[in-house]
């Protein structure tokens, strides 16, 4: 397995200043952020290391050939958008980093499948059979993999109710993947949105592991206590927060090991989004070292 981060954590750098950082701490890839360049509508989003609106055959290879230089990989293009909710300029800009990810030589990219928020269940899962068929169809074409986090996107009132990404769960991944049954759709795995939906971040593991393309490391800390005044149907950041890993709930060791059970030797992209550590560049860049520090005492 490869030990990487989302770059979206460095938004204060360009292209070459997140691969020369990966580079200096033995990072071994990177998870790029394409966001289209304009303001962020959240936090973590509107990031953009690769202006992929831009990109030629001419710059991809000047790009790849940096990253050789520093022997650092690009696991994947990320572009995590409400894609069912987002409109046509959406599927768009996706499209734009999917035919980024085969110039750049990466060959995944790494989103959401979306939600539209107050429709049901069943009629978003209608309405992902109708969206993601040809998007799915374009991945094939180019020879690409689309890998999808299962982050439920629901946090504050703002995404209240139903949340603004469908793929959550294990039932819900079975029907999307009987309705769409391409071996180029599959799953970034993220077990932290597992622990504070009280679920098995495990099990799963081994029921899927032939759709697991991308695996994100970042941690979750639940408020006992708040969850116990509030309630499960409280807002999920009311009685949770973000950590890095090792310092939230999740059993590294444990979801390490299936990992390596099933075979896996893909990314282990850590994902920064705990607050604790936002607060200067330096505190950024801390983070980066604590985290690889912690996770590769599993793999290494």
């Amino acid at each position: 397995m490869k030990i990487g981060f989302v770059s979206a954590i460095l938004d204060d750098w360009d292209f070459r200043e997140v691969v020369d950082i990966a580079a200096d701490m033995k990072y071994r890839c990177i998870e790029l952020a394409c966001w289209p360049k304009e303001k962020a509508q959240r936090r973590y989003a509107g990031v953009s290391h690769l202006d992929v609106a831009e990109l030629n055959d001419e710059k991809a290879g000047q790009f790849n050939m940096y990253l050789h230089s520093k022997e650092i990989e690009l696991s994947s293009l990320a572009y995590y958008p409400n894609v069912m909710g987002g409109g046509s300029e959406c599927i768009a800009h996706l499209y734009q980093v999917m035919e980024a990810a085969k110039k750049m030589h990466v060959n995944l990219v790494s989103t959401f499948i979306g939600r539209v928020q107050d429709k049901t269940v069943e009629e978003n899962l209608d309405l992902f059979e109708r969206t993601w068929i040809p998007i799915v169809e374009k991945a094939e074409n180019l020879g690409i993999k689309i890998a999808i986090e299962n982050c439920p996107m629901l946090f504050g009132k703002e995404q209240w109710p139903g949340g603004q990404n469908l793929a959550y769960s294990p039932a819900i991944w079975r029907e999307m993947f009987r309705r769409i049954p391409s071996s180029s759709l599959g799953l970034n795995y993220d077990p932290s949105h597992f622990v504070w939906q009280h679920m098995d971040y495990l099990k799963p593991v081994y029921e899927f592991k032939e759709r697991i393309f991308h695996v994100h490391c970042k941690d979750i800390k639940l408020y006992p206590e708040k969850l116990s005044d509030g309630g499960v149907l409280a807002y999920p950041l009311e009685y949770m927060s973000p950590k890095l890993p090792g310092l939230g709930d999740v059993d590294w060791r444990k979801f390490v090991s299936a990992l390596t059970d099933i075979g896996y030797d893909g990314a282990l992209c850590i994902e920064i989004e705990d607050k604790a550590f936002e607060t200067s560049k330096d505190k950024k860049i801390e983070s980066l070292r604590l985290s690889k520090r912690y996770i590769e005492q599993f793999i290494i």
